[in-house]
C-alpha cells in the first residue's frame, strides 16, 4: 500500500526544497532525493519515473523546467509504480495551484488518499476523474463540436487558455486515447497528428431503479414505501442534468473513497445506522462526514419507522459511462459545409466512426451469442 507522498522543489541555488510531505514522519534523504532528480534530468521532459530506495518503491512526476516540481509518490516494494502514472499526472495540476506552503499541507492529505486508491479504482471512478479534470473537460467540449483537432493546435489553445494552470499535454491526451474517449491518427498534407472524437461521457443522475420498484423487498419496512417512492419521484420531477451538479458528486462522492463504500452499500439495499458502522471494517472511519457528502449532494434521504429507527436510502444514484457519439455525423457534416476544416481530416473522422462503430457490433454479436 502506499506510504505517504512528498512534494519537492529544484533551485539551481540551493539544490533540494522539501514543500510539504504527508504524513508529516516520513523521511527521504538528500541522496535519494537527488538520485531521481537525476533520472528527471536525464529526459528533461515532464513526466514520471520509478525507482527502488531500500526498502521503498518511489514514483515520481516531474512537472517540466519551467516549475521544476516533483511530486513523489514512496510505495512499498510490492507495488508497481507505474501503476500511479495517471494518478500523478492527475493531481499534478491542483498541486501546481496548492504551492504556497500553508496551502499545500492543506490539501495533500486528501490528494494523497484520493491517489493512493488510484490503482484499484472501477471503470466508474476512473471516468469520473477524467470528467473532473478541468483540461480534459475542455478537450471533450471541442471534441463535441469539432469532431476532429490538430493535435499542436489543441495544445496552444490549451496553454493559451490556462495559463496560470499547469498543462502537460501529452499525459492529457495520453490518458484520453487510454480511456478510448480520442484517438490519434495522421492526415495527409497536415503536419501535425489530429485528435479525433471516439466515443463520449454520459453522465448525470438517475432514479434507483432496482431499489424504487421494490422497496420492501430491499429492507425497508412497508409502511415506508409510499415516503420513499415519493420523495424518489419528487427529486426527479425538478432535476435538470449539469456540470456543476456532476463535479460536486464526483468530489465529494465518487472519488472519497469512504462516501464512495456508502454509496455502494446504499446501491444494493435500505440500511440503517448499524448497518452502516459495519463498513469500519473496510476504512470507513468518518461515518458521519461521509454521510453529511450523501446528504448535501441530495443523493440519500433519512426515513423513520413506528420504533424510531432509522432507515438511510438512497433517493438519486449516478451514471457515468462511455457511449457511441452518433452525433458526430451532423458535427462533421456541418464542419465540411461551413469548410472549418481540412477535408481530409473529415474524411478521417469519418473512417474513425465506422471502425469504432464495427468495433462495437461486433462485440454485442459476440455477447449475444455467449448468452
Amino acid at each position: 500500500m502506499a506510504i505517504g507522498m512528498l512534494v519537492m522543489h529544484w533551485d539551481e541555488r540551493v539544490g533540494v526544497e522539501v514543500l510539504a510531505k504527508y504524513p508529516e514522519e516520513i523521511i527521504l534523504d538528500e541522496k535519494t532525493l537527488m538520485q531521481l532528480y537525476s533520472q528527471h534530468e536525464f529526459t528533461g521532459e515532464p513526466g514520471m519515473v520509478s525507482m527502488m530506495a531500500g526498502s521503498t518503491n518511489l514514483a515520481s512526476y516531474y512537472t517540466g523546467p519551467e516549475s521544476s516540481i516533483y511530486i513523489i509518490m514512496i510505495l512499498n516494494t510490492t507495488e508497481d509504480g507505474d501503476a500511479y502514472e495517471d494518478g500523478l499526472a492527475e493531481i499534478s495540476r491542483q498541486i501546481m495551484l496548492n504551492l504556497d506552503s500553508e496551502t499545500l499541507e492543506a490539501v495533500l492529505p486528501s490528494l494523497f488518499q484520493r491517489l493512493s486508491v488510484y490503482p484499484t479504482l472501477n471503470d466508474e471512478q476512473l471516468l469520473s476523474m477524467i470528467y473532473l479534470d478541468e483540461p480534459k473537460r475542455m478537450i471533450l467540449k471541442r471534441l463535441q463540436q469539432e469532431a476532429a483537432i490538430p493535435k499542436s493546435e489543441l495544445a496552444i489553445w490549451l496553454k493559451d487558455t490556462k495559463r496560470d494552470s499547469f498543462i502537460d499535454i501529452e499525459s492529457i491526451i495520453a490518458n484520453l486515447v487510454k480511456s478510448t474517449i480520442v484517438k490519434i491518427a495522421s492526415v495527409k498534407g497536415l503536419a501535425t497528428d489530429v485528435v479525433f472524437l471516439n466515443e463520449d461521457i454520459m453522465i448525470l443522475r438517475r432514479p434507483p431503479v432496482k431499489l424504487f420498484l421494490d422497496p420492501v423487498e430491499h429492507h425497508l419496512p412497508k409502511s415506508l414505501k409510499d415516503s420513499y417512492t415519493t420523495q424518489v419521484r419528487n427529486f426527479f420531477k425538478n432535476y435538470k442534468p449539469s456540470e456543476n451538479d456532476n463535479l460536486e458528486i464526483i468530489n465529494k462522492v465518487i472519488l472519497n473513497p469512504q462516501s464512495y463504500e456508502i454509496l455502494k452499500l446504499l446501491r444494493e439495499a435500505m440500511v440503517t445506522k448499524n448497518d452502516i458502522e459495519k463498513l469500519r471494517k473496510k476504512g470507513v472511519e468518518d461515518i458521519d462526514d461521509s454521510l453529511k457528502a450523501l446528504w448535501e449532494t441530495k443523493m440519500i434521504a433519512v426515513f423513520q419507522d413506528e420504533s424510531g429507527t432509522e432507515y438511510y436510502c438512497l433517493i438519486s444514484d449516478f451514471y457515468v459511462s462511455l457511449y457511441y457519439p452518433r452525433y458526430n455525423l451532423d458535427t462533421i457534416r456541418k464542419q465540411f459545409l461551413s469548410k472549418a476544416q481540412n477535408p481530409k481530416a473529415l474524411l478521417k473522422a469519418l473512417d474513425i466512426m465506422r471502425e469504432e462503430y464495427l468495433s462495437i457490433t461486433k462485440i454485442q454479436k459476440v455477447s449475444a451469442r455467449t448468452k
